[in-house]
């Protein structure tokens, strides 16, 4: 997925100036996420979640967050191109300055949260490079990511995020003692013998009856999209 414009159904995605290109995790995310009237993409990059939610959520209000100066202007650029763009807001922050200036009238103002996350963990990196940014939690710790999605989240609001097997655990962990608890999880495989390398969470605020736990895989044996994949993405893709 290295196009410079991503064209889907209902809006393109120009990504020149992003670090983080259009690709499979935002896609899922943005096709598969808890949506609500007032909803928060931490992360935005293009824009791709922000206006993934617009679509899926026609009554939902969206702030869309990045701290990457050119990812804050090319999803400003794809918002203001699309038919959702008076529903869309675009803020050039990190999470901790976007919170702490406008604490008081944050707490528990969201619906839910989306979340493609940084998920390299103390690997080793480049200096200076804003792909690296928005793939690292130097800048964006787990813990400080979970603390303020519980602080910004309404009671049973949801937290949906897309994030690799290695840290899962860890994740979890840092999520039960946040006041977050899991709803949904989908262990994604590339293919049926593998191992599943991402995977989906549904986290909510307080306190979640049952815990929902299924396996999904991207190809089927002929190496096409399987149903699932085709089912979840058949509103966005133009297949």
């Amino acid at each position: 997925m290295a196009n410079s414009v991503f064209t889907f159904k209902q809006f393109k995605v120009e990504q020149s100036g992003c670090a983080m290109k259009v690709g499979t995790d935002g896609v899922l995310l943005g096709a598969w996420a808890k949506g609500g009237e007032r909803i928060l993409d931490i992360g935005t990059g293009s824009g791709l979640i922000a206006l993934m939610m617009a679509q899926r959520c026609p009554l939902a209000q969206i702030v869309a967050l990045d701290i990457d100066e050119g990812a804050y202007k090319q999803a400003v650029s794809n918002v203001e191109g699309s038919v959702f763009c008076d529903r869309i807001s675009v803020v050039h922050a990190s999470l901790q300055d976007y919170c702490k200036v406008n604490k008081v009238g944050l707490e528990g103002s969201f619906d839910a949260i989306v979340s493609n996350p940084p998920f390299f963990v103390n690997s080793l990196k480049s200096k200076g490079d804003s792909r690296t940014t928005a793939r690292h939690t130097d800048t964006l710790s787990f813990v400080e990511l979970l603390r303020w999605v519980s602080f910004l989240l309404r009671e049973q609001g949801t937290f949906s995020c897309i994030i690799p097997t290695g840290v899962l655990n860890d994740f979890l962990s840092e999520s039960y003692i946040c006041g977050l608890s899991l709803m949904h999880h989908v262990a994604i495989k590339t293919v049926e013998n593998k191992i599943a390398k991402r995977h989906l969470l549904c986290l909510v605020k307080g306190v979640c009856g049952e815990e929902m736990h299924e396996e999904q895989v991207l190809k089927d044996t002929e190496g096409k999209p399987s149903f699932w994949y085709n089912e979840i993405t058949k509103a966005f893709y133009l297949w």
